[in-house]
């Protein structure tokens, strides 16, 4: 069974800088940016658990699983 690859959209111009993504992330997918706003710094370590989405207080995190086409 293959890995899962999963697309991370953050709508920034929503993000309040809380950091609750970077602290609740257990593989290190989200950092601070210089700007102070959350920024994805590793998409491929992503499991896909959604603790970032499910916790974010200002709605501005969008995750979608990568369908990988099968081979026939």
């Amino acid at each position: 069974m293959q890995r899962k690859h999963y697309l991370i959209h953050l709508e920034a111009k929503f993000c309040k800088s809380c950091g609750l993504c970077v602290g609740l992330c257990p593989k290190g997918v989200w950092a601070i940016a210089p700007d102070h706003k959350a920024m994805v710094v590793d998409s491929d370590a992503c499991i896909g658990c959604e603790a970032c989405r499910l916790h974010c207080p200002d709605y501005c995190i969008d995750i979608m699983e990568i369908k990988e086409a099968e081979n026939e």
